[in-house]
């Protein structure tokens, strides 16, 4: 083998070595990395996009169930996604008073099943372009993608994008969306 060529398929082995193993990483989320050995929430915790969320799941006493086996998919809304509701209602969801209110808006976001986007776009497919899915809380929300973008639409007709996809948890995975899921108005 000469000299050049050596050096080549050392280079491309090395690439592809770098590309295999950036392919096995979670995507940063937050400004912090998100580890597939750490939980749901001991991830979410670092997470400076994700601050409303850990508060709100606190007060909703839901800390030790995200902490569990799972497996679990959490649709995470950011802390913009909550800035998107009405003047005062996060505050109003976090006092105690309203906790069963907020324990069925997060587990609005929560199906009891690790799908990763493939997974969900198959099912799309599969169900001729709009999947249901059941949460945890009882609502039903309707996934479509376009493209590589998966969405979600709630009981409300919000669409709800999913914005990081596919961030491996030790009890499931974690997408990133940039709207609160809300339950149907009584």
């Amino acid at each position: 083998m000469t000299r050049n060529r050596f050096f080549a398929t050392t280079a491309a082995l090395g690439l592809s070595a770098a590309v295999a193993y950036a392919a096995n990483e979670n995507p940063m989320v937050g400004g912090a990395p998100m580890f597939a050995d750490k939980n749901i929430i001991e991830n979410a915790v670092n997470s400076a996009d994700h601050e409303t969320l850990v508060a709100a799941v606190k007060a909703a006493g839901l800390v030790e169930t995200l902490q569990g086996e799972g497996p679990f998919t959490v649709f995470a809304p950011t802390d913009a996604a909550f800035g998107m509701l009405n003047e005062g209602a996060v505050e109003a969801l976090l006092e105690p008073k309203a906790k069963a209110q907020l324990t069925q808006i997060l587990t609005c976001h929560v199906v009891g099943a690790d799908a990763m986007a493939a997974a969900i776009k198959g099912m799309i497919d599969d169900d001729g372009g709009m999947h249901v899915v059941p949460t945890l809380g009882g609502c039903m929300l309707k996934a479509t993608y376009k493209g590589d973008k998966i969405m979600l639409e709630d009981e409300r007709g919000q669409v709800i994008n999913v914005t990081i996809a596919d961030v491996k948890q030790s009890n499931g995975v974690i997408h990133v969306v940039d709207r609160v899921i809300l339950p149907k108005a009584n």
